[in-house]
């Protein structure tokens, strides 16, 4: 289909899963040579869909996703996305920052982005997640980033942002899960320690995982010290995360990720 009507294939990759017995594929195509209007070759391929019950996605490579960004006082993430869109190396538009502290308003607001303040407590959760959804629908959102966001979403948001929010952990999962995971690793004494960026779900650090990065460490390393290296490590495990994301090549395969 891509031939007869002259779209010029520039980069495919494919993948099987033997397992599930499912097709996994990313095609990049140049539509200077397209025959036919692009709204018409976009209807050839949505009747092919049908005809093979493929599920799909078909995007510009000019078009870029609608991001906004969540944290809570850890700045070390944000900054780095917020350095890499501005230089152009990350292919997003930001729209904005949330958080449920005041401390990164500085930043924010210096790099000409929106800074909303969600302060929220156990009794007004249900009402600060609104104004979540609120955001998101006000700049048309088409993924959330939990940029060491340090509060925990509830079920029914999870279910809403299923493929569409990215989360850094800041452990090499699935060890260590939950709350100071850099404390757990010292006091196994471990020889490496990670980051992992995951999609969220409801189940706390059970996401799939799409990018995950490792440093060395050795048993002189203090419990402070693993906590100031793995800010490199987590930084770079969001940024790698949400720029394949932003350029389609993340699938997800169950519980699984397939990088293409």
């Amino acid at each position: 289909m891509f031939a007869e009507n002259g779209a010029y294939i520039t980069e495919i990759d494919v993948c099987i899963d033997q397992i599930t017995e499912r097709y996994f594929c990313r095609c990049v195509f140049d539509t200077r040579a397209l025959k036919i209007p692009i709204d018409a070759f976009k209807q050839k391929v949505a009747l092919l869909a049908d005809e093979v019950d493929m599920d799909y996605q078909l995007r510009a490579s000019s078009e870029k996703p609608r991001v906004l960004i969540a944290v809570s006082k850890y700045d070390h993430c944000l900054n780095v996305l917020l350095t890499k869109w501005k230089s152009g190396a990350l292919q997003v538009d930001i729209v904005g920052v949330f958080s449920n502290h005041e401390d990164c308003r500085g930043i924010v607001e210096w790099h000409g982005l929106p800074y909303h303040h969600l302060p929220i407590t156990p009794d007004t959760k249900p009402q600060q997640e609104a104004q979540i959804i609120g955001l998101m629908d006000q700049y048309k959102v088409d993924l959330l980033v939990l940029a060491r966001y340090m509060q925990v979403l509830s079920n029914d948001l999870c279910d809403q942002l299923k493929g569409r929010a990215i989360n850094i952990h800041h452990s090499f999962l699935p060890g260590f899960k939950g709350a100071k995971p850099y404390h757990q690793a010292y006091d196994r004494g471990v020889k490496v320690i990670g980051a992992t960026a995951h999609y969220v779900t409801s189940d706390l650090d059970e996401g799939p995982i799409i990018t995950q990065e490792v440093r060395p460490i050795d048993h002189g390393d203090s419990v402070e010290e693993l906590v100031h290296m793995g800010h490199d490590t987590e930084a770079t495990a969001l940024a790698r995360a949400v720029r394949m994301h932003s350029e389609m090549r993340v699938l997800l395969n169950g519980h699984r990720t397939i990088i293409l």
